[in-house]
C-alpha cells in the first residue's frame, strides 16, 4: 500500500491565446489559463521599435519571453522553498539573455540563441547544498526552463478556406 503523499500525480497546464495585429507592428493578445482553471482573462500588447517599422507603444515580444522565464524561476524558488522546508526570505535575479541575428542582403534575418545567464541571489540562511537543491527543484518545476532544456517541435498550420492545413 502506497502512502498518498508519495503517490505520483500528473496535471495539465494549458493556456489558450488569441492574437491579432493592429497598426504598423503592434499585436494585441488575450488569453486565459484553462487548466488548472483560472477564472481570469489577461491581455498583453507588443510592438516593435523603428528597426522593424513599429511605434514602440508596448514592449517587444522578446521582453515577455525573458520576463516570463525569470519570473517563472523566481516563483518556483519561492514555492519549492516551502515544500522543501528551506529558509528563503527573498529572491533577486540578474539575467543576461542573448541572441544573435544574422542577415544576408535583403533576406529576412535568422535568430540564434547564444546565452541565458542567470545570477541568483537567495536571501537565505540555508547551506549552499540546500540552496543548490532548491535551485535544482525550481529549474525542473519552471515550465519555461523545462521547455528550453527539452525543446519540443512547434507545429504551424495556415488557414485555407474554412480549415487549417499543416504548414511545416
Amino acid at each position: 500500500m502506497t502512502d498518498d503523499a508519495e503517490a505520483i500525480k500528473t496535471f495539465d497546464v494549458v493556456f489558450e491565446l488569441k492574437a491579432h495585429s493592429v497598426g504598423k507592428m503592434r499585436n494585441e493578445i488575450t488569453g486565459q489559463m484553462t487548466s488548472p482553471v483560472l477564472d481570469e482573462e489577461f491581455s498583453f500588447a507588443t510592438d516593435e521599435g523603428p528597426f522593424h517599422g513599429g511605434d514602440q507603444t508596448a514592449p517587444p515580444p522578446l521582453a515577455y519571453f525573458c520576463t516570463g522565464f525569470v519570473s517563472c524561476l523566481m516563483t518556483q524558488l519561492r514555492a519549492f522553498a516551502k515544500r522543501l522546508r528551506i529558509d528563503l526570505q527573498g529572491v533577486k535575479i540578474s539575467a543576461n539573455i542573448k541572441w544573435q541575428g544574422t542577415v544576408k542582403g535583403r533576406e529576412p534575418y535568422t535568430a540564434r540563441p547564444e546565452a541565458f545567464e542567470l545570477d541568483i541571489d537567495l536571501d537565505s540562511s540555508a547551506s549552499l547544498e540546500d540552496q543548490k537543491r532548491l535551485l535544482d527543484a525550481a529549474k525542473k518545476g519552471c515550465f519555461v526552463e523545462a521547455t528550453l532544456a527539452n525543446p519540443i517541435p512547434v507545429t504551424h498550420r495556415l488557414k485555407q478556406g474554412n480549415s487549417y492545413v499543416d504548414a511545416d
